[in-house]
Formats: C-alpha cells, structure tokens, sequence
C-alpha cells in the first residue's frame, strides 16, 4: 500500500474459500482465552500463563490496526459454512517492509487445510493490500505442522537459531522462515 493512500479498516474483513476473517474484538475474548488454554495449541508457542496475562496480551490485540502500528494485527479466522471460531492469524510489522506472520488454530479445526488457507490469504493482505516486501515467521523446533503450512504456502527455510527460545524448562531451537513479495504467487498461480 502507498503510504498514502488511506488506511481503512473494512480491508482487514475478507474471506477466502472456506474461511473468513475480521478483527478481533471484545467479544472474542472466550475462544481467545478457550485457545490460551490449550496445551496442544500453545505447546510450541509459550509455557502456561494466568489469565490476568492472557488478557493484557488480548486487550493489546484489540485498538484498531494501522500499516504503521508496532503491535500485532490480530484477526479472527471464522469457518465460513458453520461460522464458529477457527482461530487467530495475522502479523507484525519488523520495520522496513517485513512483517512477521503467526497463527494458532484450535485443536477442533486442525488437520483441515486451514492453517494453510488463512496463512495464503495473510499474505495477500500482507502483499498485495499492504505493499509488504517481506514476511518472516519463527517457528519452534518440533513444530513440524507449522513449518510444512509454512513451505506449502511458499516461504523458505532461512536458518536456525540454536537454543534461542526457552520453552517447557528447556531451550529450543527456533526455525526461521521468509517469503519475499515477489516469489509470493496469487491463488490463481499457486
């Protein structure tokens, strides 16, 4: 996106084939703290937290989402046919056209395909609606699910950092991983 070119919210509501998403909101807080709590979900993300925790990283997540602002954009992924809470994805700006990209999907809605679908359809909006040049996305060792939905959707292996995140009284390696804008292909190319 041309910086300026304005910036309205209704670009952060979109679908794709079988999902939909939308910013987070007040009401989501139940499925976002429902997903917090799932020791499948977060095995690979953080140790257990409280609550009180949960919440500020929730309430961080809900002002209105800028191309300049420094937190994360935080959507909703909607399963679009039954309309219930798949889970979150989105992305945080690195500074020089690169953003990092994650996502946790519920234990319910994994193995579908979805994690795949609504990391394509981050990037389009990563590319193509915000005119990023980069994404990036750090993965924990072990998380094999995530680094084959990464590669599918066409981002490369970049290195490893050694023993750089400590997770489950232990540290772990963390895979590093890039998809530049222009070896990013549409849908209809992919």
């Amino acid at each position: 996106m041309h910086p300026e070119t304005p910036f309205h919210d209704a670009l952060l509501t979109f679908g794709s084939a079988s999902l939909s998403y939308r910013p987070i909101t007040p009401d989501d807080w139940p499925f976002f703290l429902s997903l917090q709590r799932d020791d499948n979900v977060m095995r690979f993300v953080a140790d257990p937290r409280t609550d009180a925790q949960r919440m500020q990283d929730f309430a961080a997540r809900l002002p209105p989402w800028t191309p300049q602002s420094t937190r994360w954009l935080c959507l909703l992924i909607r399963e679009t046919h039954s309309g219930l809470p798949v889970g979150v994805t989105g992305f945080v700006m690195r500074g020089d056209g690169i953003a990092e990209v994650g996502f946790l999907l519920s234990s319910a809605f994994q193995g579908r395909g979805y994690g795949y679908e609504s990391l394509r359809a981050v990037c389009r909006l990563a590319f193509e609606t915000c005119g990023l040049r980069r994404l990036v996305a750090t993965v924990t060792s072990g998380n094999i699910a995530s680094k084959k939905t990464l590669e599918k959707a066409g981002f490369i292996q970049e290195g490893t950092l050694r023993e750089s995140y400590y997770l489950g009284g232990r540290w772990h390696d963390d895979w590093l991983f890039g998809l530049l804008a222009r070896d990013y292909l549409p849908e209809s190319e992919f």
